[in-house]
């Protein structure tokens, strides 16, 4: 069995270049919300085999959340942090995951995300948004990749990434939006995703990103 294991992950890696699997095994990236942000970020994560994977979220999934976020009827009422973390097991079981279903605080973020470098900032609350930015910010090797500005049906080419500060990065088009009009769709949401977590890779393959 084991053998079998070891050449379905060989085979499931098998479209990168030499070299960048293992890269991106030796990954370890943690994600603050698990919404449409979150949710879609850690899946492309685990598709492309980031080896370790936090996820951290406090909410529960409910209806309103499956026009958007990565799932389906199966998973209501549950955690989100448990309900991703068996969706992932199924589509890459070489991922080692931790979740932690407690809010992020001025008083646990720290703790929380000390072993990880890298951290996807995806909340949904600007005021949650400004505690684990403003938090982490201060902690020495850091990268946080932030999000602002993805909701209604705006241009998608209007969502960038821009360099802030020298360890925080914002996805986004960071402009009101046409979220009165429109509300929150997928596909805004998952292009600011896909932002996020392509950032993530690039750090991850030593990519001289501020020369760019």
């Amino acid at each position: 069995m084991e053998s079998v294991s070891a050449e379905l992950e060989i085979a499931m890696t098998a479209r990168n270049m030499p070299g960048i699997q293992e890269k991106l095994k030796s990954g370890k990236v943690a994600i603050a919300g698990l919404g449409g942000l979150g949710s879609n970020i850690a899946v492309m994560l685990a598709r492309i085999g980031v080896g370790k994977l936090l996820l951290v979220d406090y909410d529960s999934v409910e209806p309103s959340n499956l026009n958007r976020q990565h799932y389906n009827i199966s998973h209501l009422g549950m955690l989100k942090t448990e309900a991703l973390k068996s969706q992932i097991s199924k589509i890459n079981p070489f991922i080692e995951m931790e979740t932690c279903a407690n809010k992020v605080t001025e008083e646990n973020a720290r703790d929380i995300f000390k072993e990880y470098l890298i951290v996807c900032e995806a909340f949904d609350d600007p005021a949650n948004k400004a505690v684990l930015v403003n938090t982490l910010l201060q902690e020495r090797g850091k990268k946080i990749i932030a999000a602002s500005g993805m909701a209604g049906v705006g241009s998608a080419n209007k969502i960038q990434t821009k360099q802030m500060f020298a360890n925080l990065y914002v996805c986004g088009d960071s402009e009101p939006s046409l979220h009165d009009r429109a509300g929150f769709m997928a596909p805004r949401v998952m292009i600011c995703a896909g932002h996020q977590a392509n950032l993530v890779v690039r750090f991850l393959l030593d990519l001289d990103i501020d020369k760019e």
